[in-house]
């Protein structure tokens, strides 16, 4: 029986871009680089408030990266979507979907590097 999860990999043909965005657009911190034992480079990042990590992995001898569109998706809160969208966009980034309301608050999508999607979620504050 598992535990916990703890990381997420989506394979890219940019790693550097790719990395880029989770930094700069997203925030999140960079936690180390490593080659594995095939010759993958991989990326290993966190958003501030979170366990779980993501692993950007670049491997060439695996074939083209294709995403297929709502494939899956990676979902972060966010504190206020209105000013993230603004920053994103003025990034280069602009919202692919939203905001929306949703039964918890607001809801949006951006679109990362090769077509992978980020959900966006500002949870209602309570009154």
């Amino acid at each position: 029986m598992v535990k916990k999860l703890l990381h997420t990999r989506y394979r890219v043909k940019d790693l550097e871009k790719t990395v880029s965005f989770y930094k700069d657009v997203l925030g999140l911190k960079e936690l180390h680089r490593q080659t594995s034992g095939r010759g993958s480079q991989l990326v290993f990042l966190k958003a501030p408030e979170s366990e779980q990590e993501i692993e950007i992995c670049k491997f060439d001898e695996s074939g083209p990266v294709v995403v297929g569109p709502d494939l899956t998706h990676l979902a972060f809160e966010v504190d206020d979507l209105e000013k993230f969208a603004r920053e994103a966009a003025a990034k280069g980034y602009p919202l692919s979907d939203g905001p929306h309301a949703s039964s918890s608050g607001k809801i949006a999508f951006i679109d990362a590097p090769e077509g992978y999607e980020i959900e966006l979620i500002e949870h209602a504050t309570k009154s």
